[in-house]
């Protein structure tokens, strides 16, 4: 008796999120740039060439989401899920490069700051954070590791105009123009620090690590307190996108058993997976007396 086991897609709107956020920063970056000319503003102008830095990343993504959700075949048997996670590691590199950037520009302002024509910078501003803040409700209805990064983007460019806004204010009324680079580099630091945590992620997901939110050791428990088993072993728990957590285990039965009883017993191991995150189970079967040639058996 088989029975076809369907990879589904928990995250559907993902392809959808990005596109919207693609789109909104696209437009934004259009109206830095000319913004930034007529203000005569260098902050503005750099970070118009962030964001269209952004926009390129974005693109990428939204490419990449939209290929993971092609299903399986011959060459890419867990279907393109994956694929989703090269554009949440090409955006978090093109998001640490644009940091350093800033970082670079910022640091030696400290020493020589600059003041801006204040009043064009507050309405940017203003604009900045109701665009990306847009993208960042729409973002923040996904789970996949891409829309997180995506949003990330997203956050750091509303970070960045709540910055400009409060430094544009503040130097209207008082002649404080260093407090524009310190801002620059406070936010970029937290923006570093957030890039390190999802590449840390992806690249975990990539060497087929255990998922965090996997329990490993209680599905072990869980799966071995079903009658008629005496133990299991070889247990293998790794996701393809983050999101599809996929699972190999052997499972040594106290007695041989008959098709019929071990596709029920199948079964009942599988929705016990599925309460704890796992989506897709292969299942091995052994007897006691069963020599498993496998080197981590034990």
């Amino acid at each position: 008796m088989t029975k076809s086991h369907q990879h589904h897609n928990h995250n559907n709107n993902a392809e959808g999120n990005i596109k919207t956020a693609f789109f909104l920063n696209l437009f934004f970056t259009v109206i830095e740039f000319i913004g930034g000319a007529l203000t005569n503003s260098m902050a503005i102008l750099s970070d118009a060439v962030h964001d269209l830095g952004d926009s390129i990343s974005l693109g990428l993504s939204w490419y990449f989401q939209n290929l993971s959700k092609k299903g399986s075949n011959q060459v890419y048997t867990y279907g393109y899920k994956r694929f989703s996670l090269m554009g949440a590691i090409i955006n978090s590199l093109i998001l640490l490069v644009g940091s350093v950037i800033i970082l670079i520009t910022a640091i030696p302002r400290l020493k020589n700051p600059q003041q801006p024509e204040t009043e064009g910078m507050i309405w940017l501003a203003i604009l900045g954070i109701i665009v990306n803040g847009a993208a960042i409700l729409r973002l923040r209805r996904g789970k996949s590791l891409n829309e997180k990064v995506v949003s990330l983007h997203m956050l750091e460019d509303v970070l960045g105009w709540v910055a400009v806004l409060i430094g544009a204010i503040v130097m209207n009324f008082i002649n404080l123009p260093v407090l524009d680079p310190i801002l620059s580099i406070a936010i970029a630091g937290y923006v570093l620090f957030n890039i390190f945590k999802n590449m840390r992620e992806s690249l975990r997901i990539i060497l087929q690590g255990t998922p965090d939110a996997v329990d490993t050791d209680k599905i072990i428990k869980i799966i071995s307190k079903i009658p008629d088993i005496q133990s299991i072993h070889d247990v293998h728990i790794w996701s393809t996108d983050g999101e599809f957590n996929i699972m190999t285990v052997h499972v040594v039965l106290h007695e041989a058993k008959d098709m019929n009883y071990l596709y029920v017993l199948k079964e009942d191991i599988r929705k016990k997976l599925a309460e704890y995150n796992i989506q897709h189970a292969t299942i091995e079967f052994e007897t006691i007396n069963e020599d498993c040639i496998l080197e981590n058996c034990h």
